[in-house]
């Protein structure tokens, strides 16, 4: 590649010794389309390249994070009327629920996987996007009780409470945003562990972020494409 390198990206480019244009192609894809491992690496091989499907996960786990934290410091600010809800995710064989939310225009207000449904792990979520995003004036949830013994728990040390909303029908169009993380995460056949859950998850929200037009590239008008390849400048 061309470009300079972020100094994140050149030390992890520096211990995987492979072409780094290949690397963030396969990372890429990955993410970006409900392909598996083994079906990445056949299409490498009718590209000439040999590159085993464990050596593609390797790559993804070791530049997904530098990315996802890159995206972080270029993402458009979201509206303050969020809708929250948490979806499944399969790990080891036992299911894992992942916290979202979108703001009203559906985009994308922040994640996180969490091991347990309750209380904490809910206010774990409320407090990351928080403090990835600042504080909504509205939060949308179901009829959770965790979900909502979360955000009194936060109200409760807060001058001014985030006022929430109980409206299924509200959540609509977070629960239809599920749909594009569960189409890509289906063809994995689940995770190893909760690591590499997060770390995979976290490149998967990243590209879809990126197709939602979240990222900011100032004046440049940059493909989807191009917007996930700037990232490791």
């Amino acid at each position: 590649m061309n470009q300079k390198l972020s100094p994140a990206v050149a030390k992890v480019h520096k211990r995987l010794h492979y072409p780094l244009d290949v690397m963030l192609l396969c990372v890429r894809w990955y993410v970006a389309y409900p392909l598996s491992l083994r079906y990445l690496e056949q299409m490498m091989a009718e590209r000439g390249l040999a590159v085993d499907h464990s050596t593609v996960h390797c790559w993804a786990l070791k530049l997904l994070p530098v990315l996802e934290k890159a995206f972080r410091r270029c993402k458009r600010a979201v509206g303050r009327s969020w809708r929250m809800d948490e979806t499944y995710i399969r790990s080891r064989g036992e299911w894992r629920y992942l916290y979202r939310a979108v703001d009203k225009a559906g985009n994308t207000v922040d994640f996180l996987l969490r091991a347990r449904r309750d209380k904490a792990a809910a206010r774990a979520y409320f407090e990351k996007a928080i403090d990835q995003n600042d504080e909504p004036e509205t939060v949308t949830i179901d009829r959770s009780g965790s979900n909502l013994a979360a955000l009194q728990a936060i109200n409760a040390k807060r001058e001014t409470p985030v006022k929430i909303r109980q409206k299924k029908y509200l959540n609509n169009v977070v629960e239809q945003d599920h749909r594009a993380i569960k189409r890509r995460t289906r063809p994995m056949m689940g995770f190893k562990n909760l690591r590499c859950a997060r770390i995979i998850l976290g490149g998967i929200e990243t590209m879809h972020m990126i197709r939602k037009g979240q990222m900011n590239n100032g004046r440049k008008t940059l493909s989807p494409v191009q917007q996930f390849y700037s990232l490791s400048a």
